[in-house]
């Protein structure tokens, strides 16, 4: 291998994840992250055994174990009278199939595991409080600018700074991400103001008109996590921090199921946010001489198929395979590899949320039909296999020796 030092800027769930793959390539690594402290805004979030199988790989498998929920099954319901429409059992049924857990963790807490392992790594420096700026860039090395002024060079450039990246900007020129004409409101409940059997040990998916409501424990089953999506164009606060008006929130949900109204009513009028939903066409290409992008930076995506960051983890794991393959002067062809295992896959699941945002959507009467046809049996399964399944180290190997 003859790539010694990266440069991964950004230090979320995207970005110290790939710190971490590299490292344990021998990979001296530099993340830059403009924030002064590692950290995310509360919320919750599903790894599905694709991602866990690679954290589990990276040394996270005690860590995650001690924050995360369990869930028994992923439950979708109809919005009013709550008609079970769905049901894909996870728990012990979905680590046996695939040889990894389904999680629920607040993702605070993931930031948390993996911002603990990279200090403990001697290849990873965090370099928190800066930003990239600029750089320039060839087929041999990469040499980043930031805000502080500082001049970083390195065999690999990693964009994982967002669906705003800079770094594409800067790889790719500038282009805006779409807004998808859905808003999400956000919030936590402390799982004791909510009776147990409105809340039942699964991850909950409501679908009603113009709109869906999602539910689950996070935190080893302390919190209740809420995502309501709702299809308005009145409000495009990009902005995670951004709080809304929970007499909104409760206008919008009005006359759904009793479970839904007992979550929000319990939730802190200070503590409901929303944001405006983006996402981004599916690229061919997200790489130039020896930078890349990883995660939402190269293909950002709707939060419906509760994938996006095991598609930047999956990435991480990918990416470390290609680039410990790489011989000398290698990198551009490396990063070419890497982006062929995973165009394809993650374009797929961009589309799919897309898909599912008309699905969890739908009106009368074509939400009868929708709702016949996933009580046959034909409902939120029927992709797991090609899911869950996914081993992002053996995809590279066997790319590879192919």
């Amino acid at each position: 291998m003859s790539t010694r030092s990266a440069l991964v800027v950004g230090g979320g769930i995207g970005g110290l994840s790939a710190a971490l793959a590299l490292a344990h390539k021998g990979v001296r690594v530099t993340v830059v992250e403009q924030a002064s402290q590692l950290g995310e805004i509360g919320a919750g979030i599903q790894l599905s055994p694709n991602a866990t199988r690679v954290l589990f790989a990276l040394g996270l498998e005690r860590a995650l174990g001690e924050i995360a929920f369990r869930p028994e099954a992923v439950e979708a319901r109809s919005w009013k009278l709550g008609l079970a429409l769905s049901r894909v059992p996870l728990g012990a049924a979905v680590a046996a199939q695939f040889g990894a857990p389904y999680y629920h963790v607040h993702r605070a807490d993931l930031i948390s595991v993996l911002a603990s392992a990279a200090a403990q790594r001697a290849e990873i420096e965090l370099r928190l409080g800066d930003a990239f700026t600029a750089c320039e860039i060839d087929a041999q090395r990469a040499c980043a600018t930031t805000a502080r002024g500082q001049r970083l060079e390195a065999d690999l450039l990693v964009g994982a700074d967002g669906i705003k990246s800079p770094v594409r900007a800067a790889l790719l020129g500038p282009a805006a991400p779409r807004f998808t004409g859905n808003v999400a409101w956000r919030g936590l409940v402390p799982a004791n103001s909510v009776r147990s059997g409105d809340v039942r040990p699964v991850a909950a998916l409501w679908m009603g008109p113009g709109a869906h409501f999602v539910h689950y424990y996070v935190r080893r089953g302390e919190l209740v996590n809420f995502v309501a999506v709702v299809e308005r164009s009145d409000w495009r606060d990009e902005s995670w921090t951004a709080r809304g008006d929970k007499r909104q929130l409760l206008r919008d949900f009005s006359g759904w199921h009793p479970t839904v109204r007992a979550i929000i009513d319990q939730a802190d009028p200070d503590g409901c946010f929303r944001w405006a939903l983006f996402d981004r066409e599916p690229l061919a290409h997200w790489s130039r001489g020896v930078g890349t992008l990883l995660g939402d930076a190269c293909h950002a995506t709707l939060p419906f198929m509760a994938q996006g960051a095991c598609m930047a983890i999956e990435d991480a794991a990918v990416l470390g395979e290609c680039i410990a393959a790489a011989g000398d002067g290698e990198v551009p062809a490396a990063l070419a590899r890497y982006e062929s295992l995973r165009v394809a896959r993650t374009a797929s699941i961009q589309l799919g949320s897309r898909r599912n945002s008309s699905l969890y959507h739908m009106r009368a009467p074509r939400s009868w039909w929708r709702n016949l046809h996933m009580r046959s049996g034909r409902g939120l399964g029927s992709q797991t296999p090609a899911l869950y399944g996914y081993d992002a180290f053996a995809a590279a190997r066997t790319w590879g020796a192919a």
